[in-house]
């Protein structure tokens, strides 16, 4: 089995509504065979003749062996290119990439782990937690969303993990408030040696930072940060650069696509995404007031 990521054409088997979300699984048994938990695809979507350039992306929630090999991701009908993709049926053709990024890392023992989401973030925890089942791991969940159609699989958190705790803004479902209200109780609770998330770039922030406060290392999925910026999937665009704290303590601008979308959370510089940090490697130099126009090119 190969990393290398493939293009090939979907077969749509079925588009499902779920809650306030959609679901496609997709016959393409060169991206099933080769995903691993956390990695993500990217789609054309508009047909062979639009005008939309961009593919939209898409965190993996299953692959089966179905039909030699299914790929099911969620997703919110939120622009003209997710509305193409609700309209699809069974038979047709969808061109996919995949499997794109950095995949969440496996602990080597079994550990007591905490996996944490917010809206159809989830989908893309399920496939992990069934890995991290097969190497002994408590797998204990909280899901999130303004209210109930927005949590996504909650039944199954209940179903597949020793622990699931929901939480909803309006209090339609389990607790009311956010999962960052909860999570310190949870994590006291549970024992939790390590943070997985995935879901809103806030929640992210907020997860990141309680776990760093309880000296937990986090595993977070920026997903929905390729899908706010626009993100090509393939690493080329650099849109979707965020900046990030190296090993080394050296601050890089990171592909969310290519060198994510997995990223250690407490590495992540929350407060400075939409910028270039001026300490960060390869910044813009900052312009000394002396050095005048002439330091930008202007008049001599």
């Amino acid at each position: 089995m190969s990393d290398i990521p493939v293009q090939a054409s979907g077969t749509v088997l079925t588009v499902r509504k779920v809650g306030a979300f959609h679901a496609m699984t997709l016959v393409a048994p060169a991206v099933a065979e080769r995903f691993r938990p956390g990695q993500f695809v990217a789609l054309a979507v508009g047909g062979d003749h639009t005008n939309r350039l961009r593919r939209r992306c898409f965190a993996v929630y299953e692959v089966k062996s179905d039909y030699g090999g299914s790929v099911e991701f969620v997703f919110a009908d939120r622009d003209p290119g997710t509305r193409w993709l609700t309209g699809r049926r069974a038979r047709d053709s969808v061109d996919v990439i995949g499997p794109l990024g950095r995949p969440f890392p496996l602990p080597r023992d079994p550990v007591r782990c905490l996996l944490v989401a917010g809206g159809h973030g989830g989908a893309a925890l399920f496939s992990l937690a069934d890995a991290l089942r097969r190497r002994g791991c408590q797998v204990h969940f909280v899901l999130g969303g303004p209210d109930a159609a927005h949590v996504f699989g909650a039944r199954s958190a209940e179903r597949v993990g020793d622990s699931a705790t929901v939480t909803t803004e309006d209090g339609s479902r389990g607790t009311t408030g956010s999962v960052g209200d909860v999570l310190p109780q949870v994590i006291e609770r549970t024992g939790a040696d390590v943070v997985y998330a995935c879901g809103p770039t806030e929640m992210l922030r907020s997860v990141s930072s309680i776990a760093t406060s309880y000296g937990i290392p986090s595993q977070v999925s920026v997903e929905e940060f390729l899908q706010q910026t626009g993100a090509c999937g393939v690493g080329l665009c650099m849109t979707c650069v965020l900046p990030v704290v190296g090993d080394d303590g050296v601050t890089r601008m990171a592909r969310a696509c290519a060198d994510g979308p997995v990223l250690r959370g407490e590495r992540v510089r929350w407060s400075d995404l939409g910028t270039i940090p001026l300490d960060a490697l390869g910044a813009p130099r900052a312009m000394h007031l002396s050095e005048g126009p002439r330091a930008i090119g202007g008049a001599r």
